[in-house]
């Protein structure tokens, strides 16, 4: 898709809003030091959730490795990306422990070309999902705890061995559900002005600053290879500002722009190539998105019901078996049955020319808004239902340690009211309803400008149902709550 195609998101009457012009966060934001200053306390917090969640009170509700995890850490993310950005990327406590070790022991060697893809992290984020459910990660404080220890070592053995951020780029779970959000994101890390660009010669935010007298970096450039004049969106991006501390001629800003507007954007993105040619970027998107479904469906009371069926027809009693049945149809043969059946029809009824494969990989993206719509409904609801859970199970983290500063815990301290909540469920929903119709359409719009009512129509039918299913899933009575109702 050409450029000239979107909505102009910089015009001399309209220029966008610039994170880093805000009182205190732009002087923050170029401080050398504020990605140290932003991760420590996130370390301090991971490494209080490990050891509770390892020698404190194994009932889920009362740990801080649970409570922290599934209830505050996810909703305060999606709100966040929703709200902002990719700003947990910036605050990493893991990227903080893999610089530390860095200055002793420096990467050796470059990521296998045949592993530059999403496919390791898309792997990796169907088996948390996997493990999530068939080890009930959300009533164990002791496998929370022992997960944030296992993301703490990948990330000390991936950049131990292989040198610029490729835990970041190629394997981090989280990270890619990060990038996929952050496309919906109010706000890009982006050049100023391209004619700046145009005239500089060291191009800086690529390749770090040097020191002219040792020629050695001293400020680098961004490892995840996003070279600033040619980035487009959020993808990939993990706002760690290096490219802004490294810039010259302070030509990079935290720039305002149309949330999802890089999904209808098909040009040459520099780390990335061609959105419609990545079909491990597409797989990610669909991942991501029923993904969500999934996720939501494995805390409803219908699971119990849809589980014990299958366990008897397959004869089986182990549930890893009758989960991995449940994971196929919602990410292999509900992803085929929708977007095959909508791509046969785009291309038949709406006499689109491209060819199959790449067009269901180019309006998968179209459906990242209503899987984001999801994500921020059922981690929405969970976060303002236990909102104020954190005070209680820290006074009483406290007190085990016989340090009774905080006074008795509160347990009647809960959160919003469930029916409130769901009207805030709902608005996430529609928003991303009304998201995917729009992305689906701007693609059809290109795709068949004699038909584009055609082309559109099936992708359509694929949001609605998406939205008619979670709609379902936000009404259903949840049974796998991390918090404590009732003392």
């Amino acid at each position: 898709m050409n450029q000239a195609s979107i909505p102009s998101e910089r015009n001399i009457d309209s220029p966008p809003f610039d994170l880093m012009q805000v009182p205190v966060l732009g002087p923050l934001f170029r401080w050398r030091y504020a990605r140290p200053f932003l991760q420590a306390p996130l370390l301090v917090v991971s490494v209080t959730m490990i050891l509770h969640g390892l020698f404190g009170p194994s009932l889920a509700p009362k740990n801080l490795a649970t409570t922290l995890s599934w209830l505050h850490f996810r909703g305060i993310l999606v709100l966040v990306l929703l709200c902002a950005g990719n700003f947990f990327c910036l605050a990493c406590p893991f990227m903080l422990v893999r610089q530390v070790a860095r200055r002793f022991s420096r990467p050796r060697f470059t990521w296998p070309r045949v592993l530059r893809n999403k496919w390791v992290s898309v792997a990796l984020f169907v088996l948390i999902l996997f493990t999530y459910e068939l080890f009930d990660l959300w009533s164990s404080p002791w496998w929370t705890a022992w997960l944030i220890i296992g993301y703490f070592l990948s990330v000390l053995v991936v950049d131990g061995l292989f040198k610029h951020a490729s835990f970041c780029k190629f394997v981090c779970p989280i990270g890619q559900f990060n990038f996929v959000a952050s496309t919906l994101s109010p706000f890009e890390v982006k050049v100023r002005d391209q004619d700046v660009c145009t005239r500089c010669l060291t191009k800086d935010c690529i390749r770090g600053r040097r020191d002219a007298a040792s020629d050695l970096v001293v400020i680098r450039g961004c490892e995840l290879a996003l070279f600033q004049p040619r980035k487009v969106g959020n993808m990939d991006c993990t706002f760690c500002l290096d490219c802004i501390h490294a810039c010259p001629h302070d030509n990079v800003g935290i720039l305002s722009r149309l949330p999802g507007s890089e999904l209808l954007d098909d040009s040459l993105r520099s780390g990335i190539g061609y959105f419609s040619r990545r079909k491990d970027l597409a797989a990610l998107a669909v991942v991501f998105t029923f993904g969500a479904l999934l996720n939501a469906f494995g805390m409803v009371s219908p699971v119990y019901a849809v589980e014990n069926w299958l366990g008897k027809m397959l004869h089986v009693s182990h549930e890893a078996p009758v989960l991995g049945l449940i994971f196929a149809v919602f990410l292999i043969l509900e992803p085929v049955l929708l977007l095959g059946g909508a791509a046969w029809l785009t291309r038949t009824w709406g006499s689109v020319k491209r060819a199959f494969v790449p067009l269901v990989v180019r309006y998968s993206y179209g459906l990242v808004p209503m899987g984001f719509g999801m994500w921020l409904a059922h981690y929405g609801f969970h976060f303002l239902t236990g909102l104020y859970t954190i005070f209680p199970v820290t006074q009483n983290a406290f007190a085990s340690l016989g340090w009774p500063l905080l006074g008795e815990p509160r347990w009647t301290l809960t959160g919003l009211p469930a029916n409130a909540v769901q009207v805030i469920e709902i608005g996430f929903l529609v928003l991303g309803f009304a998201g995917s119709l729009a992305v689906t359409h701007g693609l059809a719009e290109e795709d068949s400008p004699a038909k584009p009512l055609r082309a559109f129509i099936p992708w359509a039918v694929v949001c609605a149902v998406l939205f008619t299913a979670s709609l379902w899933l936000i009404f259903q009575p949840m049974e796998m709550r991390a918090t404590l109702m009732n003392g």
